[in-house]
């Protein structure tokens, strides 16, 4: 089977999400290329269920699979062993969870962290450049794990109303990015949001809670969420309290 693929100029907007590549082609979910990473372009892919990801020397591509890896905040799995993290970390001083503290230390940190099975990484500088545009535009955030005035895990995601696009986390001391996603879990519990989006299927993802579902369910879910009022994007100690207050697995 022939898989056509759109290339977009400049101001062209995004074919329907139903025009991605299926399963049996040879890339799943790839919806088109070209055009640019302007903020503007950005949102509205988001908005829609579609996100870029490439590698250096490729094309811009844009994704929108179906399946889609998604972690519903009220599934989140807080083993025994990070809720015993979790506790011990929100009593010392020196363990604090910042949020957009520095946005840009974490999307560099994240460019050094490949996602699994795969070599080298898709947050080239030209990502990195227009992701931190969307920080400055209040699109953008970062939740981050801090010890000893050390940033030494984390996250960024995008945020449009109440849906919530995880992209990517790194790690430089044991479950320092685990730290950093239940924060996020606990942000999105108390404030309402429904699902946070995880592009892509992982066991990491899979042992937490997160699972697939169809596309058609996740553009409802985005459809919804994107109307509501922003959310407000600091760390208080509820959302420890709401996380803990779950029933832990083994």
């Amino acid at each position: 089977m022939t898989h056509s693929l759109t290339w977009l100029d400049p101001d062209e907007p995004f074919p329907p999400v139903s025009k991605s590549w299926d399963q049996q082609s040879p890339a799943p979910g790839l919806l088109a290329a070209g055009a640019s990473l302007e903020v503007w372009r950005l949102k509205a892919a988001y908005a829609n269920g579609i996100f870029p990801w490439f590698s250096q020397g490729q094309p811009i591509l844009w994704w929108s699979p179906d399946p889609r890896m998604v972690l519903f905040p009220q599934e989140f799995r807080l083993h025994r062993s990070l809720a015993k993290l979790i506790k011990r970390f929100r009593t010392l001083p020196s363990c604090e969870v910042r949020v957009d503290s520095d946005f840009s230390a974490v999307i560099h940190a994240c460019s050094t962290s490949p996602r699994s099975g795969q070599n080298g990484t898709w947050i080239v500088p030209a990502m990195i450049e227009a992701y931190e545009k969307l920080h400055e535009a209040g699109v953008a955030h970062s939740v981050e794990t801090w010890v000893d005035g050390e940033l030494v895990g984390g996250l960024y995601c995008i945020a449009i109303g109440r849906a919530v696009f995880g992209e990517s986390m790194f790690a430089r001391r044991t479950d320092a990015s685990k730290v950093a996603l239940a924060a996020l879990v606990g942000l999105c519990r108390t404030q309402g949001v429904d699902m946070i989006d995880c592009q892509q299927n992982t066991a990491h993802l899979a042992s937490l809670g997160a699972r697939e579902i169809t596309r058609a369910q996740f553009l409802d879910n985005v459809l919804k969420a994107r109307s509501h009022d922003e959310l407000d994007w600091s760390f208080k100690p509820v959302y420890w309290d709401s996380l803990l207050s779950s029933p832990f697995s083994a």
